[in-house]
């Protein structure tokens, strides 16, 4: 028996497919196929029902899947911990939601090249699921995202909590009111990011809460959209404080509201039975020192 067996019989496991997971390893379907074979042969137990272009794992299968990647995860692990030698150029993988990488991360890597620059860093700007997902699969070292977090697989870290600010255009009338609460938003035209943005969850929670029936006028995918149209007078919109520029003045002006803004909670997630390196380690620690630092009250 073979690790990369192993990590064959996985990929067919994620994907459910054989030609799937034949592309995600860079092999042929026949070369995956025959492998899977011979470790049944070895095995003496069927792993996989073959219904179609579907591959689902029977009884058996569901039983040694479970050791595979226990065993894949310890292999990996050993492999990092060997390699891990302070003299030695490294490498880790950073995960990051949309409306915190642009933000928070530049600086960061820069910071981490002066002070550590045998370190190198690749980033993944990406929604919360697929950075879970990412951390579960191994493709990921660390990632920087927001609650809730719920897989059981997964360290969930506390980074920092900060509000979301009321935006509007600076020429807005709530923008030259003293006390603005959240009634003062219900005839309002919203610019929202998109549902699949964590901050798109929050503020509907928001606007449920205070019993707010949101009028949506614009979707966007990028905070950079959301803030011209809420410049030119389009509608309103809610942002993470982390999302304020210095370019924004004389556009755009941040509100708390009198009676509560809603808030966001971040976090770092890791896998549990990952092994943390070196390198993992040292970005984690300029990263609490940088929110302390530069993001805190």
């Amino acid at each position: 028996m073979e690790l990369y067996q192993l990590r064959y019989l996985v990929a067919v496991a994620d994907t459910g497919n054989f030609t799937r997971a034949a592309e995600r390893l860079f092999i042929t379907q026949p070369t995956l196929s025959q492998q899977i074979i011979n470790l049944e042969r070895e095995l003496g137990h069927k792993l996989f029902h073959r219904l179609g272009r579907k591959a689902v794992l029977t009884e058996a299968g569901n039983i040694f899947l479970e050791r595979a990647r226990r065993i894949l995860f310890e292999a990996d692990n050993a492999a990092k911990e060997l390699k891990d030698d302070p003299g030695l150029e490294r490498r880790i993988n950073i995960g990051a939601i949309p409306t915190v990488a642009p933000y928070l991360l530049p600086s960061l890597i820069a910071l981490c090249r002066e002070l550590h620059p045998n370190l190198q860093i690749s980033v993944r700007e990406d929604f919360r699921p697929q950075l879970v997902r990412g951390v579960l699969e191994g493709e990921l070292d660390l990632a920087i995202t927001a609650q809730p977090v719920t897989n059981r697989q997964v360290s969930v870290e506390p980074l920092m909590s900060e509000p979301l600010l009321l935006v509007v255009g600076c020429q807005h009338p709530l923008a030259r009111q003293e006390r603005v609460t959240s009634a003062d938003l219900g005839h309002e035209t919203f610019v929202l990011l998109g549902n699949a943005s964590s901050v798109a969850e929050q503020v509907q929670n928001f606007c449920g809460d205070h019993h707010i029936d949101p009028r949506v006028g614009f979707r966007c995918a990028q905070v950079a959209t959301v803030k011209s149209l809420v410049a030119i007078g389009a509608g309103i919109s809610i942002l993470p404080r982390v999302t304020r520029a210095r370019e924004d003045a004389g556009t755009l002006a941040y509100i708390e509201l009198a009676d509560g803004s809603p808030t966001r909670e971040l976090v770092v997630i890791r896998h549990l039975q990952r092994y943390q390196s070196r390198g993992a380690g040292q970005f984690l620690k300029l990263l609490h020192e940088s929110v302390q630092q530069h993001l805190l009250p």
